[in-house]
């Protein structure tokens, strides 16, 4: 099967003065996980929080809706979202209990910015596997066989599965060690972005 475009076809830019991704806090963003085939996979929406040297973070408040092609969920708890110049994309969630998850790492292409008439859009092509860190700082690897099966359905390319086993392994390593993106910077934005709607609210 060939490789998908680095840019979805329906969704180019109509307007060329804008710079190629949003920085101005609370700019909606649609967030679009595709598979490797093109089709849908997890669509939500959330807010710019800002941008750093990592990428941009996207804020989804408690009770936004995520779907996909069978199955969809109302997230019940404040998360933000980086979106780096990489092909992984964190999520930090605001979560007490122990077993719960704080740190959810897709594997992905890295992902792509396109604006048009229905505003900023974000969109990756999920990879499988998944870094995972529960609230109790344990950490795992999940999905690897999903990984192996869509490997073999999808036909992906040689050089795409060496470069997500490669990212898988340094992400891995930098949640376990709590560095670069995961040194406490995700938790600072997820902050940052509750005390804003706080005093704005």
């Amino acid at each position: 099967m060939p490789r998908p475009p680095d840019r979805p076809t329906d969704r180019t830019s109509t307007d060329r003065t804008r710079t190629d991704r949003p920085s101005e806090p609370g700019t909606p963003v649609h967030v679009d996980y595709r598979k490797w085939d093109g089709s849908p996979h997890w669509q939500s929406d959330g807010v710019v929080a800002g941008v750093d040297e990592h990428g941009v973070w996207v804020a989804v408040p408690a009770g936004t809706h995520f779907e996909r092609p069978g199955a969809a969920f109302d997230i019940n708890c404040d998360s933000i979202s980086l979106f780096p110049d990489a092909g992984w994309t964190p999520a930090f969630n605001d979560q007490a209990e122990a077993q719960r998850i704080a740190v959810y790492v897709d594997i992905t292409t890295t992902p792509t910015w396109s604006y048009d008439e229905s505003g900023w859009r974000v969109t990756m092509i999920d990879l499988d596997l998944d870094v995972i860190q529960r609230v109790d700082g344990f950490t795992f690897v999940d999905d690897e066989d999903e990984f192996a099966e869509h490997r073999r359905q999808f036909g992906y390319p040689d050089d795409v599965v060496a470069r997500a086993e490669q990212d898988t392994r340094q992400v891995f390593r930098a949640v376990r060690d709590r560095s670069g993106a995961f040194d406490g910077t995700g938790w600072d934005w997820l902050r940052r972005f509750q005390a804003g709607r706080t005093a704005t609210g």
